[in-house]
């Protein structure tokens, strides 16, 4: 596990094959906590990654980091793990922790495309634009039963309403290439979230 930033999409040869990659930055992750079962009750890690200016942090976060021994981090997770005494405050963590694994699983927040309608939304037919329709073509239809229903719409009720900005994971993403050096990642396919987005990085479930 690891996290890193999304810089963007290309397209590379393979086996004279044309493949989109999203290209991902993952450089070095300090590890900024440690939980254990006997003091926090579960075991897990806390990563930190992306550099943040000083006047930007709170108080508490700089107590954190100046435990750690490292500058201001702009982005924290925590992440459960077996064996927490394995790892130590201020331990860095690189791209090369990823070598030899072909498959992973990548969490990002997608982007947020504001207040939609159900046929953007939800994939709706819409209404006929026929005879006898007028200006409803885009309605969702009725959202709720008659007098049996007592009139009060259905939970879980397909409606309009936001759209994005959520937390979405794509599996068994195939890696394509490891540039540790310069700490890029290339995987085939797409992510979610913009550009310069945090991403988490992880073994694939499914996979191993």
């Amino acid at each position: 596990m690891i996290l890193g930033k999304k810089v963007g999409m290309t397209q590379i040869f393979e086996n004279e094959q044309l493949i989109p990659v999203t290209v991902i930055e993952a450089g070095t992750n300090f590890v900024t906590q440690i939980k254990t079962v006997e003091k926090e009750g579960y075991n897990a890690i806390t990563l930190a990654y992306g550099d943040k200016k000083e006047k930007n942090t709170t108080k508490p976060e700089l107590g954190i980091f100046k435990k750690a021994g490292i500058t201001p981090k702009r982005f924290l997770r925590e992440f459960k793990v077996e064996n927490p005494q394995e790892f130590s405050l201020g331990q860095e963590i690189k791209l090369d922790v990823l070598d030899g694994i072909d498959f992973i699983d990548i969490t990002g927040t997608s982007k947020g495309k504001g207040t939609a309608g159900v046929m953007k939304r939800h994939n709706f037919g819409g209404n006929r634009a026929s005879h006898g329709v007028s200006r409803n073509h885009r309605l969702g239809g009725s959202n709720a039963g008659g007098a049996a229903s007592n009139s009060n719409v259905p939970k879980g009720k397909k409606m309009a309403g936001r759209l994005g900005a959520e937390k979405v994971t794509v599996q068994n993403l195939k890696v394509v290439k490891f540039d540790v050096e310069n700490s890029l990642l290339l995987v085939k396919g797409a992510v979610p979230g913009p550009k310069n987005g945090l991403l988490i990085i992880k073994k694939a479930v499914k996979k191993y």
